[in-house]
């Protein structure tokens, strides 16, 4: 009984991502024409490179929680935990990038992108057979 309720139960999870990883798809193309567009304003000099480099970000967000999702599937049901890693970097960066708090913000963000990189390098060095 367990085991069939343990089975449903990842059957949901699965479908569920499943909807989550073709949401994320659809606000990556989307991403990409804000891209395309921010790019060709850019060009013309109607926008600024800020919004560029921000929705380059975001682009790269949409991208990693796609890539994250699709290691899901390869990896027998399990995620990376170097994926969280890259997923919690670039998320900081973004928010480095577009808060812009004071210098003492951006020291303590900087100090988590350093504790997450570390992370990072133990996780290759001690656990890194997710291939």
């Amino acid at each position: 009984m367990w085991i069939k309720f343990s089975k449903l139960l990842l059957t949901i999870k699965n479908i569920a991502l499943l909807g989550v990883g073709i949401a994320l798809c659809i606000a990556l193309v989307n991403s990409l024409i804000n891209l395309g567009i921010i790019t060709w304003a850019n060009i013309n000099g109607e926008s600024t490179y800020y919004n560029l480099i921000e929705e380059l970000i975001t682009f790269f967000l949409y991208f990693e929680f796609i890539a994250l999702i699709v290691k899901y599937f390869k990896n027998n049901f399990h995620f990376p935990l170097d994926f969280f890693l890259y997923i919690g970097i670039t998320a900081i960066v973004r928010s480095v990038i577009i808060a812009h708090d004071t210098a003492f913000d951006i020291l303590i963000w900087a100090i988590s992108i350093f504790v997450l990189v570390c992370s990072l390098v133990l996780v290759k060095k001690y656990i890194g057979h997710d291939e």
